[in-house]
């Protein structure tokens, strides 16, 4: 158990020693029983946190208030269309401001190449934490959710195999963080992680590196697969998920087309035999039904997605507690 973690920022778990999240999961787990008892537990009672979304949210916004509010505290919804960021308000300004009102920020900008430059900018200023709700880079809350999911389910994680693999979808070119930021965590703790993505879906040559690393420090494994089967067989958890080919184009409509060229990529029955027969579905949400996952997967006994997008409030309310 850590106990120096006030004013520190969570931008990316990878920055934050494995002790550490060890004590963040240990807190959420009792913050989660107090919930479960009806047992208050007002840590953060009259502190503020501001919350500003520059990308719309549903889990993000509704787990933080809630979050919050059985903390003893308020959450402040900003919207950056609401403020004067698009007339000259810095990432040094809001900073700044931002960090004499109030008790911590956190900050959802996932443009790329923009969003995590613009949240260290805004860290960089403030003299109160600074909390990553998602960027172009990372997003430290889901995996923090989704490590702690395996925990509950499956114990200790160490010697599991996980697949990370890109999966179709329609609605949009989605972020690289929640993939660079799974194959980050989960090689920490010992887990045999597999990256399974079409070419043109590369993920960030550093972020592969230090996943490399990770496995070597924890006795893991880091591997990469071009073979969508392939990454679902004997898997213990499967986690398939879309995202953009940001490095192979910058223009969103050509990586739709490429992606189009992988439509069969479904998490479906099919391929979900090809894992163990106690295999965990997670996805971060939301999904593309029909599209990126049948019915049948995501609704079905192995997933635990709802769980899953419970843990984003307890994980959330333990960094907030040990940091504000």
């Amino acid at each position: 158990m850590q106990t120096h973690l006030r004013g520190r920022d969570m931008i990316t778990t990878q920055e934050w020693t494995k002790d550490e999240i060890d004590t963040v999961l240990d807190v959420a787990l009792e913050l989660k029983r107090r919930r479960a008892l009806g047992e208050p537990h007002a840590l953060l009672r009259d502190k503020v946190l501001a919350m500003l979304f520059f990308f719309s949210s549903t889990r993000t916004r509704a787990s933080f208030e809630a979050g919050m509010a059985q903390l003893g505290g308020h959450a402040q919804f900003i919207e950056s269309k609401s403020t004067q960021i698009a007339h000259g308000d810095t990432a040094t300004e809001m900073g700044e401001i931002l960090g004499r009102y109030n008790d911590g920020l956190a900050i959802r900008q996932v443009d790329w190449e923009q969003g995590n430059r613009y949240i260290r900018d805004v860290a960089a200023a403030s003299r109160v934490p600074v909390h990553n709700m998602q960027c172009d880079q990372f997003h430290p809350f889901q995996v923090l959710a989704d490590l702690l999911t395996i925990i509950e389910h499956k114990g200790d994680p160490r010697g599991l195999t996980i697949d990370v693999s890109w999966a179709y979808a329609k609605s949009y070119q989605k972020p690289l963080s929640v993939p660079q930021s799974l194959i980050l965590l989960m090689t920490r703790y010992g887990m045999n992680v597999r990256l399974t993505h079409p070419p043109e879906f590369k993920l960030r040559p550093e972020m592969l590196d230090q996943a490399q690393a990770n496995a070597r420090a924890a006795g893991g494994t880091f591997e990469m697969l071009d073979d969508f089967d392939a990454g679902f067989r004997d898997a213990d958890i499967v986690y398939p998920k879309s995202w953009g080919c940001m490095l192979t184009t910058p223009d969103p409509e050509e990586s739709a087309r490429i992606g189009e060229r992988y439509a069969n990529w479904i998490a479906d029955e099919q391929r979900m035999a090809l894992a163990k027969d106690d295999a965990m579905y997670l996805h971060c949400l939301p999904a593309d039904r029909g599209i990126e996952v049948t019915d049948a997967v995501i609704d079905g006994p192995r997933s635990a997605v709802f769980d899953e997008a419970e843990n984003r409030m307890h994980v959330q309310k333990a960094v907030l507690a040990l940091t504000m």
